[in-house]
């Protein structure tokens, strides 16, 4: 993985500008400059950077962000690009697009620091659902959450407490496909970009997985692979294990086993009971979720195949 920092185009009347034709002019302030989030995948080959470095210049912009990664495994080719630019970001699309068309490739172009839309669900656990709303509140977390969604009402009150409107379905045998149908119908009404499973503690049926492949992120109170399923942290201590941890992964049909974004861990003594334990492993919870809520908010997660790159 390589990063830099790339000046592009001219700046200021009377500078280099003025005596080449054709080439864009800076505003001298900062307000005229929109912002944006250009990210690529596709296979590798020559010439990727310079044809995308070319496009911003096109549409006068100025590179303030690059990273990239060129995968040995599996021969992709991934970029995130940070750019201030003096033009509408339609021009700045029109420009981008036949160069990831010439290359196959996946273009995502975003406004920097939009907040994403997002639904959370949950369940009885309070701790991750107040690590979203609290960072979200503190303008740490760049998302927009028009809903929280549980299968129990017990956090009714918290999420009133953050002015975040709530929906409480109880999840039986019976009603887990109504549920799983109401969950389609908020992506549709509410223009969903990210759900987040903030210890939802309902197995998602493979077909909901299928619709929300690439934008449902889960949080397993486990350092996976290890402990998947049900009860980890009895899992861990029966091994007495040294560490927990916690995964963050996107959800897939395979139960804990979808693309992982992020990971932490904390120190686990033989002496700790398994009550202690999930004490200890609530924090690390909620700042490994809230760290792959904010990776995906940022446009900084590709994916390559099981695999994510993470432009941290």
């Amino acid at each position: 993985m390589a990063w830099g920092r790339t000046r592009l185009g001219w700046r200021g009347p009377g500078g280099p500008s003025s005596a080449r034709a054709g080439r864009p002019r800076y505003p001298t302030q900062v307000t005229d400059l929109n912002r944006s989030v250009i990210t690529l995948s596709c296979l590798d080959r020559p010439g990727i950077v310079h044809a995308v470095s070319g496009a911003i210049v096109e549409a006068a912009g100025n590179i303030t962000e690059s990273q990239q990664y060129s995968s040995p495994d599996t021969g992709r080719f991934f970029l995130r690009v940070q750019v201030e630019h003096a033009s509408a970001p339609d021009r700045l699309r029109a420009a981008l697009d036949p160069v990831a068309q010439s290359f196959d490739g996946v273009l995502g172009l975003d406004a920097s620091g939009r907040p994403v839309r997002t639904l959370i669900l949950v369940s009885a656990a309070p701790h991750c659902l107040n690590a979203l709303l609290s960072r979200q509140r503190q303008g740490a977390l760049p998302i927009e959450v028009p809903l929280v969604l549980s299968n129990h009402e017990g956090l009714a009150d918290l999420a009133a407490f953050y002015g975040v409107p709530f929906e409480h379905h109880p999840v039986f045998p019976k009603t887990k496909a109504w549920m799983e149908d109401r969950i389609r119908q908020v992506l549709a009404d509410y223009d969903i970009e990210l759900v987040v499973l903030a210890r939802y503690m309902q197995i998602i049926s493979p077909g909901l997985c299928a619709d929300l492949a690439g934008r449902a992120i889960n949080i397993h109170h486990s350092f996976l692979p290890g402990f998947k399923g049900a009860n980890p942290y009895r899992q861990a201590h029966a091994r007495g294990v040294k560490l927990i941890g916690a995964t963050a992964h996107f959800v897939t049909a395979d139960l804990d086993e979808g693309p992982i974004i992020a990971q932490n861990v904390t120190p686990a003594g033989h002496s700790k009971s398994v009550a202690q334990l999930v004490e200890s492993g609530r924090d690390i919870e909620s700042a490994t979720l809230a760290e792959a809520v904010r990776l995906f908010a940022e446009h900084r997660i590709l994916l390559d195949g099981v695999r994510t790159v993470v432009f941290s």
